[in-house]
């Protein structure tokens, strides 16, 4: 417990049990006008865990700080800022997005950010009311709120646009698979229309006696391919009821 905060820091032993082996969540804690805010610096999604930033604010108003901080309270109007920087660039970034993968890219690099600002905030807002009369945590608790609020815009922003990018792709698919349905039905048409005649065609090329040779004439043949393509047009109609993709 004693690594997480300096050992010079006189803070109440009741703080100090409060701490565990690790900083844990981000929290503000207050005894006897002993302040101590337990925050997290800016999450990088290349390195596992969250590395803690503590602030100290003693009874008479001056602050220290120490772990991923230092120089007192400009350490947390730091902290504050890269968050903000954070932030803007994820925003600037998503304004460039236009495939699915962009916006995924996006939602992946907000979330702990969103997730860890929200918290940061909720530690100011709780370190505010536990000292009212401090007006510089109104202005970092106010800092806060603005960075969650832009996270959260952005989070959501992506979201909205990922989920465009799927139904635009999925209306292109069905548009497509429409325009195949039509092509194959206009195909199957054509092929109703000369089934008749090609399934004739192709009985009349067999090499077998079928008791016409020498007996019919002309008139004959131009009969069969008469019937053959009436009997296609009834066919082609009767698959003609409606056209796919049609209303």
């Amino acid at each position: 417990m004693a690594k997480l905060l300096p050992s010079a820091w006189e803070i109440p032993p009741a703080i100090r049990a409060r701490l565990g082996r690790e900083a844990g969540r981000q929290r503000a804690m207050l005894h006897e006008g002993h302040l101590l805010l337990v925050t997290h610096a800016l999450p990088d999604p290349r390195l596992p865990g969250r590395k803690a930033a503590f602030f100290w604010r003693k009874p008479d108003g001056s602050w220290k700080a120490a772990g991923e901080a230092s120089g007192g309270f400009g350490g947390l109007t730091t902290l504050l800022e890269t968050y903000r920087v954070r932030v803007v660039a994820l925003e600037e970034h998503l304004d460039r997005a236009k495939r699915a993968a962009d916006f995924h890219e996006a939602i992946h690099a907000v979330s702990p950010v969103l997730r860890s600002a929200r918290n940061l905030h909720r530690t100011l807002q709780e370190a505010r009311d536990m000292v009212p009369a401090d007006p510089a945590l109104i202005v970092t608790r106010d800092l806060a709120y603005d960075i969650e609020r832009t996270a959260e815009l952005v989070a959501n922003e992506a979201k909205a646009g990922l989920d465009f990018v799927v139904a635009q792709n999925a209306e292109a698919q069905a548009g497509h698979g429409a325009q195949i349905a039509r092509s194959n039905h206009r195909l199957n048409l054509v092929v109703a229309l000369f089934l008749p005649i090609t399934a004739l065609g192709s009985m009349l090329g067999m090499n077998l006696t079928h008791g016409l040779e020498g007996v019919a004439g002309p008139w004959l043949f131009w009969g069969a391919v008469a019937l053959s393509f009436v009997v296609g047009f009834l066919l082609r109609a009767k698959i003609d009821v409606k056209e796919p993709g049609t209303s």
